[in-house]
């Protein structure tokens, strides 16, 4: 399985973690790339493309960003240059850069483009969402409480609305997002924490 994965993405999903985890030493970005790699692989099988695919982009696609944080023109570039040299493929650097399109010069066009950027800025919104539930466990939060915190602007402040609502151009409108997104990380919630 994990040969047939490099073969079609030019890295396995556990080479993709390994350098996940070294790039990004900090957990809480851990925690931001495995939830967007998971909300990836929903929205992969939801509109029938590679899950594989998807889901690495998920994974890889804040990879540098302790170096580019400061410097967000270069969020991106920089990823694309450390997993060009390990022969991944075009496609899913491509899409990483797009989730910084906006910085970088360019709009996004495809699918695979727009999801990358509604998938990881979802994924803010749920964590906030769940952090001001009592419990502070994602079991208990209803896809409602997450639609209806997007149009309270002073909450969760720094997740990009329109990013979120990105998820209409790839045919799913916001309420089915929510579910699906946090259905994807309630399937991980012992590994974020939540």
């Amino acid at each position: 399985m994990e040969e047939e994965v490099r073969k079609k993405c030019g890295i396995s999903r556990q080479e993709a973690y390994v350098l996940m985890k070294q790039y990004l030493p900090q957990e809480n970005m851990q925690k931001h790339s495995v939830a967007t790699e998971a909300i990836m692989r929903v929205l992969a099988e939801k509109l029938g493309v590679d899950r594989d695919t998807w889901g690495i982009a998920g994974l890889l696609h804040d990879l540098d960003y302790s170096e580019t944080k400061e410097d967000m023109k270069r969020h991106g570039l920089l990823t694309e240059e450390i997993l060009r040299e390990k022969g991944v493929s075009k496609e899913i650097t491509d899409a990483i850069k797009s989730h910084n399109a906006d910085n970088l010069g360019f709009e996004r066009k495809e699918p695979f483009e727009h999801a990358i950027t509604c998938a990881e800025c979802i994924t803010g919104m749920i964590v906030a969402t769940t952090l001001v539930y009592p419990d502070k466990k994602i079991a208990g939060v209803k896809p409602k409480s997450i639609t209806k915190r997007m149009k309270q602007k002073e909450f969760a402040r720094s997740v990009n609305r329109e990013y979120i609502m990105e998820c209409e151009k790839i045919g799913i409108s916001l309420p089915d997002f929510a579910v699906l997104s946090l259905e994807a990380m309630k399937e991980i919630s012992n590994e974020l924490g939540l």
